[in-house]
């Protein structure tokens, strides 16, 4: 796993701040045909919305939500039909922020471009965020940003990458979230939409970004890794009994089980795991149950915080993880016979 892990930390040291300065003017016409409105955003009476914010009718696309002029957020085209609507909307490049692999083919057939940024569910990076404001000013659009749902990441990529690139006050960057029903569970997509800030012009300008249809990043390397990151920061909340641990205050438990969970899941939807072997794609889907499981244990309990934690169910939960962990690098990984054929990047 080495040699993916270099590329991992050479590409994580590209991460960095952004700098602010004033938006420019918001415009909220829409350039070029898009699907019919269903409705204005409609937030509490002591918040504005901002004009042009809208969710649109679609018939084959999940979770559609105008975010600007030159900027669509949504899920997944999984379907010819799916990219010939966003053609027919006037979308001209297409941007996935999801793990898996985008179906570039389709896309061009239909006249689309595809930009491959991908994200986690913990955030936006910083250097990500630089990268997809500058697909949002520079590339044809207007642009589609998707995620698999079109609920979580895609548009908090899309109020970051809007902010960034000074197409949104940063005052409405988390009407997008809730607009578009993202889970306040994501504390990371939040804290990313509610920190972004504008970029200066001549620095985005200045910013030099090779747009790849397919990101060169070790999927299963880079997923590891996080998986690793995550299991960790459980390991210090069982030890604290499922409380967050006094000397790591931003460690909620039931997030980041849900972060744990939402790693194995990505992984099951990318190609890389779908041609590795059975047991492997068995061993990652047993994780997700018991991940799953684990994160709503933990959310029934802080909705009951008088009774104590459930803590031996808890550790049962996390214990299925654990011998998972040890079973995969067992079968794939720490066997020198297996060396050869294990999944990439393990």
């Amino acid at each position: 796993m080495h040699r993916f892990q270099f590329a991992l930390l050479a590409f994580s040291a590209l991460l960095g701040c952004t700098a602010k300065t004033r938006p420019e003017p918001l415009a909220d016409e829409a350039a070029g045909a898009t699907a019919a409105p269903e409705a204005e955003v409609t937030r509490g009476e002591n918040i504005a919305p901002r004009k042009g914010l809208r969710r649109l009718t679609s018939e084959h696309l999940p979770n559609v939500v105008q975010v600007h002029s030159r900027v669509i957020s949504g899920g997944l085209p999984e379907s010819d039909a799916a990219f010939a609507e966003l053609s027919k909307m006037g979308v001209r490049t297409i941007i996935s922020v999801d793990g898996a692999r985008p179906d570039v083919v389709a896309a061009a057939r239909h006249g689309l471009r595809y930009v491959h940024l991908p994200h986690g569910y913990d955030g936006v990076p910083a250097e990500r965020a630089r990268e997809l404001a500058k697909a949002v000013r520079e590339l044809e659009g207007p642009v589609y940003i998707h995620c698999h749902h079109g609920k979580h990441r895609s548009p908090a990529a899309a109020s970051v990458a809007c902010v960034t690139a000074g197409l949104l006050d940063p005052a409405f960057a988390l009407d997008v979230l809730e607009l578009a029903g993202t889970s306040r569970d994501y504390r990371g997509l939040y804290q990313s939409a509610s920190t972004a800030r504008p970029l200066e012009a001549a620095l985005l300008e200045e910013l030099t970004v090779e747009f790849r249809e397919v990101a060169p990043v070790p999927l299963l390397a880079d997923a590891m890794v996080q998986i690793e990151r995550t299991h960790e920061h459980l390991r210090q909340i069982a030890a604290a009994g499922w409380q967050t641990p006094v000397d790591h205050p931003d460690l909620v438990p039931a997030h980041e089980a849900l972060l744990l969970q939402e790693h194995f899941t990505e992984l099951l939807r990318t190609d890389e795991v779908a041609q590795q072997p059975e047991a492997f794609r068995r061993i990652l889907e047993h994780s997700e149950s018991a991940a799953r499981e684990l994160t709503e244990l933990l959310k029934q309990s802080d909705a009951d915080p008088a009774q104590p934690r459930p803590s031996a169910q808890l550790a049962v939960m996390a214990e299925r993880i654990r011998t998972n962990c040890r079973l995969c690098h067992r079968q794939f990984r720490d066997n020198p016979r297996l060396k050869e054929s294990a999944p990439n990047g393990l």
